[in-house]
């Protein structure tokens, strides 16, 4: 007798009761209340209070962006790109250079009476790096001489045409025009144009930014038949820049 009890408060001590079950600290076995029940891992829950939703009598509840936040985001999402912003259009900008390129080809008037910069002072100190690559230091003669160029065909087109143009688009248009001269003065590096060839180079070089020049300004300004007055000054702004590459 004095066994049993004795087995009796070790199975006890144990922690399980007389029909095999575990018990909990207070002497509650849930198993053996409820067969059914399951121990839940809550371990692998995430709590995320931007994503996580709550179900309340059959209706699944999401958080709401406030009104604010999404007008803030929705002004971000309208916003054109920084380069845009600037100015900066690649594809008129390609357009125009191969305006310039191709004398014979008609001018988008359009792409053309556009005030951008960015090409024309692209050439301006590629021209100025390839004059000093040949031992030639001449930025301020380059910048000086386009100033001073970009104000004479101002007042001279808008005495000429009917039609007002501003001085940025004047710039515009002479300075992509300078790219072939860009491409002289590339040439000049590597062979001295001081005899005949160079001559006849920079002669060729300078009916071709005049012929471009005045083609962009006679479809831009309806001035078809005023072109060869255009080039004429043309020519003698191209011809000074001619004079610095070549001597």
């Amino acid at each position: 007798m004095g066994d049993f009890q004795n087995f009796e408060q070790d199975f006890y001590e144990s922690g399980y009761n007389m029909d095999g079950h575990k018990e909990d600290v207070y002497g509650y076995d849930p198993a053996y209340v409820n067969p059914d029940y399951h121990e839940v891992d809550n371990s692998a829950r995430l709590a995320d209070e931007y994503t996580t939703t709550a179900s309340y009598s059959g209706q699944v509840y999401q958080p709401v962006v406030p009104p604010e936040q999404t007008e803030h985001i929705d002004s971000y999402e309208e916003e054109p790109p920084l380069l845009e912003e600037l100015g900066i259009n690649f594809d008129h900008i390609w357009q125009k250079t191969l305006t310039v390129l191709n004398p014979l080809k008609p001018a988008d008037g359009s792409i053309m009476n556009e005030t951008d910069l960015t090409g024309p002072v692209l050439f301006c100190v590629a021209l100025g790096a390839t004059l000093l690559m040949a031992g030639k230091a001449h930025f301020g003669y380059v910048y000086g001489i386009s100033a001073l160029g970009c104000v004479g065909m101002y007042m001279l087109l808008n005495l000429m045409s009917s039609y007002s143009m501003s001085c940025g688009c004047v710039a515009s248009v002479l300075g992509y025009c300078l790219l072939p001269m860009v491409g002289l003065s590339a040439f000049a590096i590597l062979y001295s144009l001081q005899g005949l060839l160079g001559t006849l180079l920079a002669l060729f070089v300078i009916g071709w930014c005049s012929l471009s020049a005045s083609k962009i300004f006679s479809s831009t300004l309806d001035m078809s038949g005023q072109q060869l007055l255009v080039a004429y000054p043309c020519a003698l702004l191209y011809g000074v820049f001619a004079l610095l590459t070549v001597f």
